[in-house]
This record gives structure tokens, C-alpha cells and sequence, in this order.
């Protein structure tokens, strides 16, 4: 379904239809499938989000799946969140009453080739301005934190909960550490392009209209705990943070044209 914020904000209603209805279909499809021809429906993977725990209490972070969540319904994530979370029940009910074999992957910031410099998230902005040669701008104070995954672990991950995942059953995947802040990230950006291409431009703040809509209600650390896919599925995150930043700037500054369609 759509994924970024600012599309998800511009459409909401249709956010809500692939998550919900969409995959009903999906689910109705599996399950028709799965009556007609037993044992032919090895899997199914649906991709849910770690915005279902929105903002997590101290306490609750790093994050386990077991963590129910502290969620907004009617806030301007919501249409992306609470629709999320009716696609786990609804996986869930089909696992249980219909034996479809799904499992629910729940990313954590995952990053990489593929994810559009225009997307609109904070690491594809921080990248556009970067490759503008203009100063990095950081629309919040820099505090909030998160851990980024990079894709191929990413995609490792997924591939594990679709062949090994147990029916029903959620797992977090992403990496546990660093968890950084968005200076930091910001910095680290900073850093590797200077060192790439001799980038000269500063990190700076900039309150506007647009940076106060995308931050309400956008949660002030995002971290999870991967003991369940560590432990049951083998998964096992290898790309640090620095490796996976130099690879995707990279990816953005040679691939200019591919970005720009």
C-alpha cells in the first residue's frame, strides 16, 4: 500500500482501501485457493508497519510484538496506521478460521535503492538536498530517534516470515542499534557526503507549516526488539548504518535520471 506520509496524507481514503479492502481480497483469493487445492498455498506475506505500536510509552521501547500499541485514530497518520492494524486482524482471522498460512511483517525504517528521493521521508530529503548542494534542513529539532534497516537485510527478513513465519504471527524487522537521532542522522549524511564528493553544506533547523503537519502525532523513537525473528526464524541484520548510508547516497547520485522520472 502506499507508505509515505505525505501520499498517505494525500490519500487517505485509498491508504485505507488497499490495506483493508485490497487485502481481503488477497485473503479471500489464498483461502478459495487454498479449499480447491490443499497444501497449494505455501505462504503469504502481508507487509504491516511498525506505525501500528504508534508512539510507545518508555517503557515499551526498544519495542516488542507483543507491545498493543498507543495509536490515534482520527490523527493524520491514521488512515496508514489503524488500517494496519485492522490487515493484522483481519490475517489473523484468516489464519484461524481459514487456515490461510499468513504471517505479518512489521518493518522498522528500512532504507535503500528503490526508495524514491522524492518520497518525502526525512533520509530521501536529506539525500535531495545533499545532491543540490544545498544545507541539510532538519524540519524537526533533531531529536526523535529511530533505527534504519537497510534493504537486504530488510528483504532477508521478509523472505524468513514468508517461508518459516508461524501462522498468525507478527515479527519485527529491522535492527535493534544504533538508534539514532535525526541530527545524527543528518550528520552522518553530512559526513559521508564531504567525504564522497566534498559536500560543503551545514545541518540546520527550519520550522514551516509543512514540517509542523508531517511531525503531529509522528512518534518520538521507533526502535525494535527482533528476539522472535532472531530466535524462530534465523534472522540476522549485517549492514551497519555508515555502509548502508554510503551505499544509498551512491544509488541517488548515479542514478539522477531514474530518480527524477
Amino acid at each position: 500500500s502506499i507508505a509515505s506520509p505525505m501520499y498517505y496524507r494525500k490519500y487517505p481514503l485509498e491508504t485505507i482501501d488497499a490495506n483493508v479492502n485490497g487485502l481481503r481480497l488477497m485473503l479471500d483469493y489464498a483461502a478459495e485457493r487454498n479449499q480447491k487445492e490443499p497444501g497449494s498455498m505455501k505462504g503469504f506475506l502481508f507487509f504491516s508497519t511498525s506505525e501500528i505500536y504508534g508512539d510507545p510509552t518508555p517503557d515499551a521501547i526498544p519495542t516488542p510484538e507483543t507491545y498493543r500499541g498507543l495509536v490515534s485514530c482520527t490523527g493524520p497518520r491514521a488512515c496508514y496506521d489503524e488500517s494496519k492494524r485492522v490487515g493484522e486482524t483481519l490475517c489473523v482471522l484468516y489464519a484461524q478460521n481459514k487456515g490461510v498460512p499468513v504471517s505479518q511483517a512489521r518493518p522498522f525504517n528500512n532504507y535503500g535503492p528503490g526508495l524514491k528521493i522524492t518520497d518525502g521521508r526525512v533520509l530521501p530529503d536529506f539525500a535531495r538536498d545533499v545532491l543540490a548542494g544545498r544545507d541539510i534542513v532538519m524540519l524537526s529539532d533533531g531529536s526523535p530517534t529511530r533505527t534504519f534497516c537497510y534493504i537486504t537485510d530488510a528483504l532477508s527478513g521478509y523472505l524468513r516470515v514468508l517461508v518459516n513465519g508461524r501462522r498468525g504471527e507478527p515479527y519485527n524487522i529491522g535492527i535493534e542499534t544504533p538508534e539514532i537521532t535525526m541530527r545524527e542522522l543528518a550528520e552522518r549524511v553530512q559526513k559521508l557526503a564531504k567525504e564522497l564528493w566534498g559536500y560543503e553544506g551545514k545541518v540546520i533547523h527550519k520550522l514551516s507549516s509543512e514540517g509542523e503537519v508531517y511531525l503531529k502525532d509522528n512518534p518520538n523513537r521507533r526502535c525494535p526488539i527482533i528476539t522472535k525473528a532472531r530466535t524462530e526464524l534465523g534472522y540476522a541484520p549485517e549492514v551497519d548504518v555508515d555502509t548502508g548510508l554510503r551505499r544509498i547516497l551512491n544509488w541517488y547520485y548515479f542514478n539522477r535520471d531514474a530518480e527524477a522520472a
